[in-house]
């Protein structure tokens, strides 16, 4: 053996060599960890997504019930009949209230948690806020169905503090009362505000608590009043975590099937018009086309929001 074989070192395993070369390769490496959730990203959500997409452009044969796999748009145009435009109008109002609610609702809780809770207070806060997060959906929601009911705690709470003429008042309003608060539209709003609210209130205030003390006490050195100092300091710089939580709110309340099936007055909403159309009636071009929606819905919305900066609060 000469003193070259000698001194040499020993040949490398392949694993040895393979860590070398992405060592050497550090994009490679990075590829080659993300692909496993990247082909699992394009084959089930993009892949049902194209699926969905494709089918929506297939139509109804009416005689025969068959899906007639010819690419057409009118299906597309089913969604601007009178009952199925009123199903997308009920569902992005309902949406567009349920989200401005929980700003209004939000935004002092958020606030106070942001500007005056600390150390165990804040813990508190956080605990009281997600607590809700932990129980099962549907025990909540029909916990609501309880309480909302005409025989249930809110109409008895009513009673005693002598508001029944305000509440038979509200039920008799044409278009959103009902029954009793659990077969209304108000029923509806209101638990979709209770389920959804820690949505807002979280990225609020993280928005919150990122404004600089320092502006606050600027502007009131400058004489600005609390309401001036709150109007353009506080909430221009706090907007984007608004924003960001509408996101969650407005999203989640557009594609809710199970709250406006349990807790609502019988008119469809989108995702029971889904549900109805892909189940009872056997229309899968018609639900794929009710799907497409709320996704156009939400890529304005999110656009919208991007340039609003809510991206950066979340």
């Amino acid at each position: 053996m000469s003193v070259a074989e000698a001194i040499a070192p020993p040949p490398r395993s392949l694993t040895g060599r393979l860590s070398d070369g992405l060592w050497r390769a550090p994009k490679l490496a990075v590829l080659l960890l993300l692909a496993p959730a990247l082909l699992w990203l394009a084959i089930v959500y993009l892949g049902s997504l194209a699926t969905l997409l494709r089918q929506s452009f297939f139509s109804l044969e009416e005689f025969s019930g068959l899906i007639v796999e010819d690419y057409t748009l009118a299906t597309y145009a089913e969604l601007f009949q009178p009952a199925n435009f009123d199903i997308i109008v009920r569902t992005v109002a309902m949406a567009a209230c349920v989200s401005v609610a929980s700003a209004i609702v939000g935004f002092p809780i958020a606030y106070v948690a942001a500007r005056y809770c600390r150390g165990a207070w804040k813990a508190a806060f956080y605990l009281a806020v997600m607590l809700p997060l932990w129980s099962s959906y549907l025990v909540k929601v029909y916990a609501w169905k309880l309480m909302l009911a005409r025989e249930g705690i809110l109409t008895w709470a009513f009673a005693k503090v002598g508001l029944t003429p305000v509440l038979d008042w509200a039920l008799a309003l044409p278009g959103i009362g009902g029954p009793s608060l659990s077969t209304s539209y108000i029923g509806t709003f209101l638990v979709f505000l209770y389920i959804w609210l820690p949505y807002m209130i979280l990225p609020t205030q993280a928005a919150l608590e990122r404004v600089p003390g320092g502006l606050i006490a600027a502007s009131a050195d400058l004489g600005a009043t609390p309401w001036a100092t709150f109007r353009h300091v506080i909430l221009p710089l706090a907007m984007p975590g608004v924003v960001a939580g509408s996101i969650f709110t407005f999203s989640l309340t557009l594609g809710d099937y199970i709250i406006p099936q349990i807790v609502g007055s019988g008119r469809y909403f989108i995702g029971q018009a889904v549900y109805v159309q892909q189940g009872t009636a056997g229309n899968i071009p018609l639900a794929a086309a009710f799907t497409v929606v709320p996704i156009l819905i939400m890529g304005v919305y999110l656009a919208i929001a991007r340039r609003l900066g809510a991206f950066d609060a979340l």
